[in-house]
């Protein structure tokens, strides 16, 4: 009985997992699934940033950040005037610009940094022996005022020029590297101006001036969000 009893186990295991096998080792496997590719994402089209400025500003080091961080977005930098910054807004898309600025709900103001005055003069002039002068000490002086004067400085008991306005500070400092009179300028204009028969001194009591970005709110874009981060230090990446 125990060898009947083990001969059918045996055949029966055999007979049951023999053609079970079989079929599991004739059966097709699928073919591995090919993962998909990605599609590219299309490189952005190329566009342009129209930066205006007004002369002295200084945007190198932001112009910088753009490139950096928007290689594909030309960045053309126009000069402005200050008499018409306000109406230069609509041809470009933002602009650092020299406050008061005429007041107006369309426009976005950002106040930047703020430029010391100061007072250019012959390098033969006695005025260059202090290291910073005061309204006080140009008493008795000509003043110059050139046309495209941005500080409108009121100076107490100086002397008119005899002659008319310089067409712009260029040829205002023109005149006093010649030995005539004084002109009162932001310390960025005496640099831009620079010249070996020239310097100058801070005003200390003189009015100072804002360089603000400004832009209109029609023209409120990414980019121009953008360059608004740039000029407020934010990183790349940075929330707006």
């Amino acid at each position: 009985m125990v060898n009947g009893s083990g001969s059918r186990g045996r055949g029966g295991a055999s007979r049951r997992g023999g053609p079970a096998r079989a079929a599991s080792k004739g059966r097709p496997r699928p073919a591995p699934k090919t993962p998909r590719r990605a599609e590219p994402t299309p490189p952005p089209e190329p566009r342009e940033f129209r930066l205006g400025a007004v002369p002295g500003a200084t945007p190198g080091k932001w112009i910088g950040v753009w490139r950096e961080r928007l290689p594909h977005v030309a960045l053309e930098l126009r000069e402005i005037a200050v008499a018409t910054q306000r109406d230069a807004l609509g041809d470009v898309d933002a602009a650092l610009v020299r406050l008061p600025l005429a007041a107006s709900d369309d426009v976005h103001v950002i106040e930047l940094y703020e430029e010391l005055p100061v007072v250019v003069t012959a390098t033969e002039s006695h005025l260059l022996a202090a290291d910073e002068l005061t309204l006080a000490d140009l008493a008795g002086e000509i003043v110059i005022v050139p046309a495209d004067d941005v500080l409108h400085t009121e100076v107490p008991d100086a002397v008119a020029p005899a002659f008319a306005p310089p067409a712009d500070t260029a040829e205002a400092i023109a005149t006093v590297a010649a030995g005539v009179g004084v002109v009162i300028v932001p310390m960025s204009l005496a640099r831009a101006h620079q010249r070996r028969d020239v310097d100058y001194r801070v005003l200390a009591d003189g009015p100072r001036s804002t360089v603000a970005l400004a832009w209109l709110r029609e023209n409120t874009t990414d980019d121009v969000e953008t360059f608004v981060g740039i000029v407020r230090g934010r990183t790349a990446r940075s929330s707006r």
